[in-house]
């Protein structure tokens, strides 16, 4: 049972400090939906999406009004499309059709974003897995709601370095294919390492093939809580810090767990997990970064990061995990760049490049998200800036996750705006030495010793 204190202190939260509920994610299973007919497999997406979606958008507007919390993003993610299409599509701009039907889905329900235009190849590329994969780039030049990712690795198979090397050349087309927008359909677009089959987040999340029919999953947020708990302790002990993230985490999970199974009960959907992850916004005070400055940096990118991000992702867990039954997805601390004031200021002062984000993906949740690169960046670049992050999680067995946008025809120094809660970003240099002969070998990287558990 929740009790009055935990009320006040949640209205509190809500009315000073942002805190809300980022996203309800519905999870639904295309499988069925498959077929070798090219039409039917588009009327048979639409129809069960829209069915069981009919009500998400608001049922969640009915739960914002009668508590009182805010829930920012209704979405839906399903089955990886490359897996929905494999008996229909002949060729890319097949699975273009399909991305197109999940657009019109989305659109028609009401939801700001659909995830699951996947594949999967971590250990090898099906002819429909390369189908899609090609597709990318024009499914969203023509879709807005439609989001793509792409698990190229994990720590029980390796890294398939034929996929990597493609997705470089694919971040690179799907930039030149909006580049009337800044290259924004790079900005849907996640490579992944380790994905998990439940992440309720954009733009990576899919429903895994493990999971039901369907499932709701909530991502709850609060940077600006944990922020505000920490300057009531200022230069206090590490276990005094520690303590304080842990129960301000287990506070912030308690009211997307209400969230969850309210809407799981309204929806006639099962609850699947809570993902914990901090997910910051443009917004002053919603920032990754004010929490680990608050904690004594005097900027993000300073000596101490890493430890820093490591002791608030690894408290935010242990907190999270009290406080519901089924912790899933990401569950940590997110840093995309353009999603966070206090990351962008780190950036436009000097204190945090590229390099040093790919250090604190070894101990956060997610990769390098969200940021902004030029526009000439060769693709043998961008591969390498994957396979990277992928190696760190196949050895550390975690997930990361690569999302980069090469902002075509801008290059150091300007800045990109994207709106909406992906914010803008200043465009931050890469590494000018190539990789380029060490991406075209083929094959794949073995999965490292200790993977094998059997």
């Amino acid at each position: 049972m929740i009790n009055l204190q935990e009320v006040i202190e949640t209205n509190r939260m809500i009315e000073r400090e942002k805190l809300d509920v980022r996203t309800i994610t519905l999870g639904i299973s295309l499988l069925d939906c498959v077929d070798p007919d090219l039409e039917t497999v588009n009327r048979k997406v639409y129809d069960k999406i829209t069915r069981l979606a009919e009500k998400l958008v608001e049922t969640g507007e009915t739960i914002e009004r009668e508590y009182g919390i805010p829930i920012v993003n209704k979405r839906i993610s399903v089955t990886p499309a490359a897996m929905v299409g494999s008996a229909a599509c002949r060729c890319p701009e097949d699975y273009v059709t399909i991305a197109r039907t999940l657009d019109k889905a989305a659109a028609t329900t009401g939801v700001n974003f659909l995830g699951g235009y996947s594949a999967l190849v971590s250990k090898g590329m099906t002819q429909a897995d390369r189908y899609l994969i090609e597709s990318i780039p024009q499914a969203l030049a023509q879709t807005e709601r439609v989001c793509s990712s792409v698990n190229v690795g994990s720590t029980r198979t390796g890294i398939d370095m034929d996929a990597v090397r493609m997705m470089g050349e694919v971040v690179k087309a799907t930039a030149e294919a909006t580049k009337e927008q800044d290259s924004l359909g790079c900005a849907k677009l996640v490579v992944f390492c380790n994905a998990p089959d439940d992440n309720p987040f954009m733009a990576g999340a899919f429903h895994g093939v493990t999971e039901g029919d369907a499932v709701i999953n909530v991502g709850v947020s609060g940077p600006g809580v944990v922020k505000t708990a920490l300057e009531g302790i200022h230069g206090a002990s590490f276990e005094v810090l520690c303590e304080t993230v842990k129960k301000t985490a287990f506070k912030v999970t308690r009211v997307g767990q209400l969230v969850a199974q309210e809407a799981s009960a309204r929806l006639g959907v099962p609850f699947g997990i809570i993902d914990l992850s901090l997910a910051p916004t443009p917004a002053v005070g919603d920032s990754v970064a004010g929490i680990l400055e608050e904690m004594g940096l005097e900027s993000v990118g300073a000596p101490g990061t890493t430890a820093a991000l490591a002791l608030l992702n690894d408290q935010v867990k242990k907190g999270g995990v009290m406080a519901s039954s089924y912790v899933g997805g990401l569950s940590g601390a997110f840093i995309p760049v353009s999603e966070d004031q206090g990351m962008i200021d780190a950036v436009e002062r000097g204190a945090l490049t590229i390099e040093k984000l790919e250090a604190m993906t070894c101990v956060c949740s997610v990769g390098l998200d969200m940021i902004a690169i030029p526009g000439d960046t060769p693709a043998s670049t961008i591969a390498g800036i994957i396979a990277d992050e992928a190696a760190i999680g196949m050895v550390n067995q975690k997930t990361t996750a690569v999302r980069v946008i090469p902002v075509i025809g801008k290059g150091v120094g300007e800045t990109v705006e994207f709106g909406g809660l992906l914010g803008y970003a200043p465009i931050i240099p890469v590494n000018r030495f190539s990789c380029e002969e060490f991406i075209r070998r083929t094959g794949r990287i073995p999965a490292p010793i200790h993977s094998f558990k059997n």
